[in-house]
């Protein structure tokens, strides 16, 4: 799911979700968890008890000004490399086919080449992908084709199609398995100007077909996904369980009926330490959605709760400054978040279903200094951008987090956590 400011197929609305839910395997992973012995996020820790043989990526991108993060993987022999937004709110992964293209930005020497490889439709990997309802072509040599769209009115429609995707774990193995992927041939970006320099989506949703949960059918890597966004930039994507930590994780479940997304509640809104009378809200986890959203109710209530704590502070409103839906100015320009903080009291979601989980939300976590120097609300309005009821936590609300989605237990849980830097034996990708 994605916002307007960061969208990889389309940008006039603020987010996007899937409508057809199609999912495909980009690449392989063999995780083996380390053993019962303490563990961190904390690279320096990571690295005195050993990564074993898990899979850890690089993170690039910053919630503003790009409104993305993405990892690198690589496929095909000579293997490439392609830059993918990373998306927890979808099952779809998708990269730009070099083929008769429709919305195709990238250069053709930056977009995949099939050779003959697209997967039948007898194929069971495509009768997995195919959404209910979604009746297979009679003939068993027709394709399977994909055709997936977003609630910011762009689309990807394209072809799965199967070939090597190597990559080197972080014990030094290298595997190069041949795997499925969707060629995207028809990208629709939905006006956005200009479209982000992406390669395509990496879905990492919770559905039984996704990623994960068939690298972990093929005995590869357990069920369990995990990132940690820097708020300064930048961060990694794991995984498999071995990267966990073993204590100081907060957990909530995943609902039962959350229909493949990160679900969880009911929660309750606190602000300022205290209970904000906003109670009983659903909260899905969308690593595609740049900034937060809340439906028009509660985010009605948060606003009034901010801009009656903001009485007598030295802020007024900026309507000028269209960077976000609701800006402040200062008597000079601001610099960076922590300019401004002091002024903003914490938010948090607790979460009534389990003992102590409750989602912190400091005043960096939900805003941003824009290019004119105001400071904005990273929480936006959902319901005014086509979202109905449905509220979001975005990239902005878990910068500094090591978030865990634990498919094997259904759960979802967080800490506070230093993201960069990097780890030294960082795994390489498609290195020969």
């Amino acid at each position: 799911m994605e916002d307007k400011k960061s969208s990889l197929v389309s940008g006039s609305l603020e987010i996007r979700m899937p409508v057809l839910l199609f999912v495909s395997i980009l690449f392989a992973i063999f995780a083996v968890s380390l053993s019962d012995q303490f563990l961190t996020a904390d690279w320096e820790q990571l690295r005195s008890v050993g990564f074993g043989s898990s899979i850890l990526f690089p993170v690039k991108g910053n919630v503003y000004p790009l409104g993305h993060f993405t990892v690198s993987v690589t496929i095909g022999n000579p293997p490439k490399a392609f830059e993918l937004d990373i998306d927890t709110g979808s099952d779809l992964t998708w990269v730009q086919c070099d083929v008769q293209c429709t919305g195709c930005t990238l250069p053709r020497d930056m977009l995949y080449k099939p050779h003959n490889n697209a997967v039948s439709r007898e194929d069971p990997l495509c009768a997995a992908l195919s959404s209910p309802g979604n009746a297979p072509c009679k003939k068993s040599n027709d394709q399977c084709d994909y055709d997936v769209e977003y609630a910011d009115h762009g689309s990807s429609i394209g072809v799965l199609v199967k070939d090597l995707a190597p990559m080197r774990l972080t014990n030094g193995q290298l595997i190069n398995p041949n795997l499925g992927f969707g060629c995207g041939y028809d990208q629709d970006y939905g006006g956005m100007q200009p479209p982000p320099l992406v390669a395509g989506v990496l879905g990492l949703s919770s559905s039984k077909a996704t990623i994960v949960s068939q690298l972990n059918d093929l005995g590869h890597v357990s069920n369990v996904i995990g990132h940690c966004l820097a708020g300064l930039g930048g961060g990694f994507l794991f995984f498999g369980g071995g990267l966990v930590p073993s204590s100081g994780m907060s957990w909530t479940p995943i609902l039962r009926n959350s229909e493949g997304k990160y679900s969880s509640g009911p929660a309750e809104v606190y602000f300022g330490g205290k209970a904000g009378g906003i109670k009983g809200l659903t909260l899905t986890f969308d690593s595609g959605s740049s900034y937060t959203y809340f439906n028009s109710q509660v985010y009605g209530a948060v606003e009034k709760l901010l801009k009656n704590d903001l009485k007598g502070q030295p802020l007024k409103l900026a309507p000028d400054d269209k960077t976000l839906e609701l800006c402040w100015k200062g008597r000079k320009a601001f610099k960076s978040v922590s300019d401004v903080r002091d002024f903003f009291k914490p938010l948090a979601l607790n979460f009534k279903n389990s003992k102590n989980a409750q989602f912190q939300i400091p005043p960096e976590a939900y805003l941003i200094i824009s290019e004119f120097g105001n400071v904005c609300l990273g929480i936006l309005d959902g319901t005014k951008e086509g979202l109905g009821n449905v509220n979001l936590i975005g990239d902005i609300s878990m910068l500094n987090k090591i978030v865990v989605y634990d498919n094997q237990r259904r759960q979802i849980g967080w800490a506070p956590q230093n993201c960069n830097p990097p780890p030294r034996n960082e795994a390489s990708y498609g290195d020969q």
